[in-house]
Protein backbone atom coordinates (compact mmCIF):
# COMPACT_ATOMS: atom_id res chain seq x y z
CA UNK A 1 0.00 0.00 0.00
CA UNK A 2 1.32 2.91 -0.98
CA UNK A 3 1.89 5.98 1.47
CA UNK A 4 -0.32 8.83 1.15
CA UNK A 5 0.68 12.26 -0.04
CA UNK A 6 1.87 14.86 2.17
CA UNK A 7 0.63 18.21 2.04
CA UNK A 8 0.41 21.48 2.87
CA UNK A 9 -2.60 23.55 2.61
CA UNK A 10 -2.85 27.50 3.73
CA UNK A 11 -6.17 29.29 3.93
CA UNK A 12 -6.10 32.84 3.50
CA UNK A 13 -8.45 35.44 5.06
CA UNK A 14 -8.22 39.54 5.91
CA UNK A 15 -8.25 38.67 9.34
CA UNK A 16 -9.57 41.27 12.23
CA UNK A 17 -8.97 42.49 15.52
CA UNK A 18 -8.29 39.77 18.66
CA UNK A 19 -8.82 42.55 21.31
CA UNK A 20 -9.57 46.29 21.90
CA UNK A 21 -6.15 47.12 21.87
CA UNK A 22 -5.48 45.62 18.23
CA UNK A 23 -8.21 47.85 16.67
CA UNK A 24 -6.35 50.72 15.53
CA UNK A 25 -2.91 48.36 14.73
CA UNK A 26 -5.29 46.08 12.47
CA UNK A 27 -6.45 49.03 10.63
CA UNK A 28 -3.24 50.43 9.93
CA UNK A 29 -2.41 47.14 8.58
CA UNK A 30 -5.16 47.52 6.46
CA UNK A 31 -4.60 50.60 4.76
CA UNK A 32 -0.64 50.26 4.51
CA UNK A 33 -1.49 47.73 1.94
CA UNK A 34 -0.69 49.34 -1.58
CA UNK A 35 -3.72 47.22 -2.85
CA UNK A 36 -6.31 49.11 -0.64
CA UNK A 37 -4.75 52.80 -1.04
CA UNK A 38 -2.74 53.71 -3.89
CA UNK A 39 -2.57 56.46 -5.76
CA UNK A 40 0.12 58.96 -7.59
CA UNK A 41 2.86 59.24 -5.01
CA UNK A 42 1.28 56.68 -2.27
CA UNK A 43 4.55 55.00 -1.83
CA UNK A 44 5.64 58.21 0.24
CA UNK A 45 2.31 59.22 1.46
CA UNK A 46 1.12 55.84 2.09
CA UNK A 47 2.30 55.06 5.88
CA UNK A 48 1.15 58.79 7.04
CA UNK A 49 -2.15 58.41 5.97
CA UNK A 50 -2.57 54.81 7.43
CA UNK A 51 -1.75 55.71 10.32
CA UNK A 52 -3.88 58.93 10.24
CA UNK A 53 -6.88 56.78 9.12
CA UNK A 54 -6.54 54.13 11.67
CA UNK A 55 -6.43 56.91 14.44
CA UNK A 56 -9.28 59.04 13.14
CA UNK A 57 -11.49 55.53 12.68
CA UNK A 58 -10.61 53.33 15.34
CA UNK A 59 -12.52 55.12 17.50
CA UNK A 60 -15.78 54.35 16.27
CA UNK A 61 -14.76 50.97 14.86
CA UNK A 62 -14.09 49.75 18.38
CA UNK A 63 -17.98 50.38 19.19
CA UNK A 64 -18.18 48.26 16.54
CA UNK A 65 -16.27 45.38 18.04
CA UNK A 66 -17.45 46.20 21.77
CA UNK A 67 -20.99 45.93 20.42
CA UNK A 68 -20.17 42.39 18.78
CA UNK A 69 -18.51 40.79 21.83
CA UNK A 70 -15.32 42.91 21.42
CA UNK A 71 -13.26 41.18 19.39
CA UNK A 72 -13.23 38.86 15.41
CA UNK A 73 -14.41 35.87 15.69
CA UNK A 74 -12.69 35.39 12.23
CA UNK A 75 -9.69 33.98 13.24
CA UNK A 76 -11.18 31.01 15.51
CA UNK A 77 -14.07 30.50 12.42
CA UNK A 78 -10.99 30.15 10.65
CA UNK A 79 -9.55 27.93 12.16
CA UNK A 80 -12.50 25.57 12.64
CA UNK A 81 -13.11 25.74 8.76
CA UNK A 82 -8.83 24.53 8.68
CA UNK A 83 -9.53 21.24 11.30
CA UNK A 84 -12.02 20.58 9.15
CA UNK A 85 -11.02 20.30 6.37
CA UNK A 86 -7.66 18.23 7.74
CA UNK A 87 -10.48 15.82 8.56
CA UNK A 88 -12.03 15.98 4.98
CA UNK A 89 -9.01 15.20 3.43
CA UNK A 90 -7.60 12.69 5.57
CA UNK A 91 -9.01 9.57 3.49
CA UNK A 92 -6.65 10.87 0.57
CA UNK A 93 -3.51 12.81 1.76
CA UNK A 94 -1.88 13.72 4.93
CA UNK A 95 -2.73 17.42 5.21
CA UNK A 96 -2.17 20.07 7.35
CA UNK A 97 -3.65 23.12 7.18
CA UNK A 98 -2.23 26.71 8.43
CA UNK A 99 -3.92 30.13 8.66
CA UNK A 100 -2.48 33.57 6.94
CA UNK A 101 -4.54 36.44 7.77
CA UNK A 102 -3.39 38.94 5.85
CA UNK A 103 -3.88 41.98 8.42
CA UNK A 104 -4.02 40.58 11.90
CA UNK A 105 -2.67 37.62 13.70
CA UNK A 106 -1.68 35.07 12.65
CA UNK A 107 0.00 37.38 9.63
CA UNK A 108 1.45 35.53 6.86
CA UNK A 109 4.66 35.40 8.54
CA UNK A 110 3.41 33.10 10.87
CA UNK A 111 1.91 30.61 8.23
CA UNK A 112 4.99 30.83 6.29
CA UNK A 113 7.42 29.19 9.14
CA UNK A 114 5.01 27.03 9.89
CA UNK A 115 4.61 25.39 6.40
CA UNK A 116 8.73 25.61 6.03
CA UNK A 117 8.71 23.85 9.46
CA UNK A 118 5.78 21.26 8.36
CA UNK A 119 8.70 20.40 5.71
CA UNK A 120 5.86 19.06 3.26
CA UNK A 121 6.54 18.43 -0.55
CA UNK A 122 3.35 19.74 -1.34
CA UNK A 123 1.60 23.06 -1.21
CA UNK A 124 -2.05 24.21 -1.79
CA UNK A 125 -2.31 27.97 -1.37
CA UNK A 126 -6.32 28.37 -1.13
CA UNK A 127 -7.46 32.26 -0.63
CA UNK A 128 -10.84 31.91 1.39
CA UNK A 129 -12.19 34.44 -0.97
CA UNK A 130 -14.94 32.93 -3.65
CA UNK A 131 -14.96 35.72 -5.63
CA UNK A 132 -11.39 36.97 -7.00
CA UNK A 133 -10.39 40.72 -6.36
CA UNK A 134 -7.19 42.59 -6.26
CA UNK A 135 -8.12 43.77 -3.00
CA UNK A 136 -8.29 40.31 -1.51
CA UNK A 137 -7.40 37.05 -3.22
CA UNK A 138 -4.03 39.08 -5.28
CA UNK A 139 -3.42 40.83 -2.16
CA UNK A 140 -3.22 37.90 0.49
CA UNK A 141 -0.66 36.00 -2.64
CA UNK A 142 1.34 38.88 -3.39
CA UNK A 143 1.96 39.08 0.33
CA UNK A 144 3.00 35.06 0.44
CA UNK A 145 5.13 35.68 -2.82
CA UNK A 146 6.96 38.04 -0.32
CA UNK A 147 7.59 36.57 2.32
CA UNK A 148 7.90 32.60 1.25
CA UNK A 149 11.28 32.01 0.36
CA UNK A 150 12.00 28.29 1.35
CA UNK A 151 15.94 26.97 2.33
CA UNK A 152 17.04 23.59 -0.03
CA UNK A 153 13.25 22.25 -1.53
CA UNK A 154 10.92 24.49 -2.31
CA UNK A 155 7.46 22.55 -2.22
CA UNK A 156 5.63 21.80 -5.39
CA UNK A 157 3.02 24.84 -4.84
CA UNK A 158 -0.37 24.97 -6.29
CA UNK A 159 -2.72 28.10 -6.12
CA UNK A 160 -6.59 28.45 -5.90
CA UNK A 161 -7.61 31.77 -7.01
CA UNK A 162 -11.58 31.42 -7.19
CA UNK A 163 -14.02 28.70 -6.65
CA UNK A 164 -17.42 31.83 -6.95
CA UNK A 165 -19.47 29.00 -9.25
CA UNK A 166 -17.93 25.53 -7.75
CA UNK A 167 -21.27 23.52 -7.78
CA UNK A 168 -20.75 22.97 -3.88
CA UNK A 169 -19.80 26.26 -2.54
CA UNK A 170 -22.77 27.29 -4.77
CA UNK A 171 -24.86 24.33 -2.66
CA UNK A 172 -23.49 25.38 0.59
CA UNK A 173 -24.86 28.69 -0.08
CA UNK A 174 -28.16 27.90 -1.52
CA UNK A 175 -28.61 25.68 1.79
CA UNK A 176 -28.14 28.62 4.32
CA UNK A 177 -30.71 30.84 2.09
CA UNK A 178 -32.92 27.52 2.58
CA UNK A 179 -33.03 27.26 6.20
CA UNK A 180 -32.74 31.15 6.64
CA UNK A 181 -36.55 31.40 4.73
CA UNK A 182 -37.84 28.79 6.70
CA UNK A 183 -37.58 31.66 9.87
CA UNK A 184 -40.78 33.23 7.48
CA UNK A 185 -44.26 32.94 7.73
CA UNK A 186 -44.75 33.23 4.28
CA UNK A 187 -40.82 32.31 2.84
CA UNK A 188 -41.97 32.19 -0.68
CA UNK A 189 -43.04 35.96 -0.06
CA UNK A 190 -39.73 37.36 1.61
CA UNK A 191 -37.26 39.42 -0.24
CA UNK A 192 -33.21 38.04 -0.84
CA UNK A 193 -30.55 40.84 -0.44
CA UNK A 194 -27.69 39.30 -1.20
CA UNK A 195 -25.52 41.62 -0.05
CA UNK A 196 -21.29 41.60 -0.63
CA UNK A 197 -18.21 43.73 0.12
CA UNK A 198 -18.12 46.71 -2.19
CA UNK A 199 -14.52 48.25 -4.15
CA UNK A 200 -13.83 50.78 -5.50
CA UNK A 201 -14.96 51.45 -8.83
CA UNK A 202 -11.03 52.31 -9.88
CA UNK A 203 -10.57 48.80 -9.53
CA UNK A 204 -13.27 47.50 -11.50
CA UNK A 205 -12.05 49.64 -14.71
CA UNK A 206 -8.57 48.30 -14.20
CA UNK A 207 -10.37 44.93 -14.89
CA UNK A 208 -10.94 43.20 -11.62
CA UNK A 209 -13.37 40.39 -11.88
CA UNK A 210 -14.91 40.79 -8.46
CA UNK A 211 -18.12 42.48 -9.34
CA UNK A 212 -18.77 39.80 -12.46
CA UNK A 213 -17.95 36.78 -10.61
CA UNK A 214 -20.55 37.61 -7.56
CA UNK A 215 -23.16 38.44 -10.08
CA UNK A 216 -22.24 35.18 -11.37
CA UNK A 217 -22.38 33.44 -8.19
CA UNK A 218 -26.03 34.78 -7.24
CA UNK A 219 -27.45 33.79 -10.32
CA UNK A 220 -26.19 30.45 -9.62
CA UNK A 221 -27.31 30.42 -6.19
CA UNK A 222 -30.82 31.54 -7.43
CA UNK A 223 -30.55 28.54 -9.82
CA UNK A 224 -29.48 26.16 -7.36
CA UNK A 225 -32.40 27.25 -4.89
CA UNK A 226 -35.28 27.11 -7.27
CA UNK A 227 -37.05 29.81 -5.52
CA UNK A 228 -39.74 32.43 -6.86
CA UNK A 229 -38.75 34.77 -4.47
CA UNK A 230 -37.91 38.37 -5.85
CA UNK A 231 -34.48 39.27 -4.89
CA UNK A 232 -31.41 42.17 -5.19
CA UNK A 233 -27.65 42.61 -5.18
CA UNK A 234 -25.71 45.39 -3.38
CA UNK A 235 -22.87 45.71 -1.77
CA UNK A 236 -21.36 47.23 1.59
CA UNK A 237 -18.60 48.82 3.91
CA UNK A 238 -17.96 51.53 1.57
CA UNK A 239 -14.33 53.46 3.11
CA UNK A 240 -13.74 57.34 1.75
CA UNK A 241 -14.95 59.26 -0.99
CA UNK A 242 -14.33 57.64 -4.08
CA UNK A 243 -16.91 56.00 -6.59
CA UNK A 244 -17.44 52.71 -5.21
CA UNK A 245 -19.76 49.42 -6.18
CA UNK A 246 -23.55 50.29 -6.19
CA UNK A 247 -26.03 50.55 -4.95
CA UNK A 248 -25.16 50.16 -1.31
CA UNK A 249 -27.01 48.05 1.36
CA UNK A 250 -28.39 50.96 2.97
CA UNK A 251 -29.79 52.81 -0.12
CA UNK A 252 -31.51 49.10 -1.08
CA UNK A 253 -33.19 48.68 2.45
CA UNK A 254 -34.12 52.28 2.05
CA UNK A 255 -35.84 51.64 -1.47
CA UNK A 256 -37.23 48.41 -0.77
CA UNK A 257 -38.71 49.36 2.93
CA UNK A 258 -40.45 52.45 0.85
CA UNK A 259 -41.73 50.31 -1.87
CA UNK A 260 -43.61 48.12 0.44
CA UNK A 261 -41.56 44.85 1.06
CA UNK A 262 -41.91 43.83 4.77
CA UNK A 263 -39.72 40.70 4.86
CA UNK A 264 -35.82 40.86 4.11
CA UNK A 265 -33.20 38.36 3.95
CA UNK A 266 -29.72 39.58 3.96
CA UNK A 267 -27.64 37.16 2.34
CA UNK A 268 -24.12 37.78 2.60
CA UNK A 269 -22.99 36.46 -0.89
CA UNK A 270 -19.15 37.61 -0.76
CA UNK A 271 -18.35 36.19 3.16
CA UNK A 272 -17.84 32.89 4.50
CA UNK A 273 -17.08 33.09 7.96
CA UNK A 274 -18.84 35.97 10.62
CA UNK A 275 -17.00 39.25 11.05
CA UNK A 276 -17.70 42.57 11.70
CA UNK A 277 -19.26 43.69 8.01
CA UNK A 278 -22.04 40.64 8.91
CA UNK A 279 -22.25 40.31 12.62
CA UNK A 280 -22.81 44.50 12.85
CA UNK A 281 -22.96 46.05 9.80
CA UNK A 282 -25.75 43.55 8.59
CA UNK A 283 -27.32 42.13 12.23
CA UNK A 284 -27.29 45.59 13.53
CA UNK A 285 -26.84 48.46 11.64
CA UNK A 286 -29.09 47.19 8.91
CA UNK A 287 -31.65 45.55 10.60
CA UNK A 288 -31.96 48.52 13.13
CA UNK A 289 -32.24 50.80 9.30
CA UNK A 290 -34.88 48.03 8.32
CA UNK A 291 -37.14 48.05 11.68
CA UNK A 292 -37.08 52.00 11.74
CA UNK A 293 -38.56 52.16 7.86
CA UNK A 294 -41.53 49.78 8.91
CA UNK A 295 -40.03 46.30 7.86
CA UNK A 296 -41.42 43.93 10.02
CA UNK A 297 -39.25 40.66 10.04
CA UNK A 298 -35.49 40.83 9.00
CA UNK A 299 -33.58 38.08 8.88
CA UNK A 300 -29.63 37.43 7.96
CA UNK A 301 -28.14 33.96 6.64
CA UNK A 302 -25.52 32.64 8.77
CA UNK A 303 -22.20 32.58 6.55
CA UNK A 304 -21.35 28.92 4.95
CA UNK A 305 -18.52 28.34 7.40
CA UNK A 306 -17.54 25.44 8.85
CA UNK A 307 -21.00 23.37 7.38
CA UNK A 308 -20.16 19.92 5.67
CA UNK A 309 -21.21 21.11 2.12
CA UNK A 310 -19.24 23.74 2.13
CA UNK A 311 -15.91 21.96 3.23
CA UNK A 312 -16.74 19.40 1.20
CA UNK A 313 -16.46 22.18 -1.40
CA UNK A 314 -13.07 23.00 -0.33
CA UNK A 315 -11.78 19.67 -0.17
CA UNK A 316 -12.70 19.51 -3.36
CA UNK A 317 -10.76 22.28 -4.95
CA UNK A 318 -7.65 20.85 -3.02
CA UNK A 319 -8.19 17.25 -4.39
CA UNK A 320 -8.73 18.87 -7.72
CA UNK A 321 -5.73 21.14 -7.68
CA UNK A 322 -3.64 17.98 -6.51
CA UNK A 323 -4.99 15.86 -9.63
CA UNK A 324 -6.33 13.55 -7.21
CA UNK A 325 -9.73 13.35 -8.86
Amino acid sequence: MSEKRKISVVLFQLGGPDSPAAVEPFLYNLFCDPDIIDFFGAWLARRPLARWIARNRAGVVREHYDAIGGYSPIRLLTERQARALEAALAPHCEARCFVAMRYWNPLTAVAVAEVSASGAPELVLLPLYPQYSFATTSSSLKEWKRLFHPDGNAPRTYTIEQFFDHPLYIQSVAEKIALSLTHFDEPDRAQIVFSAHGLPLSLIERGDPYARQVEETVRRVMERGGWSNAYTLCYQSKVGRRKWLSPSLTDTIERLAHSGEKNLLVAPIAFVTEHIETLHEINIEARDKALKLGVKQFEMMPAVGDSPTFISALAALVLKALDMV
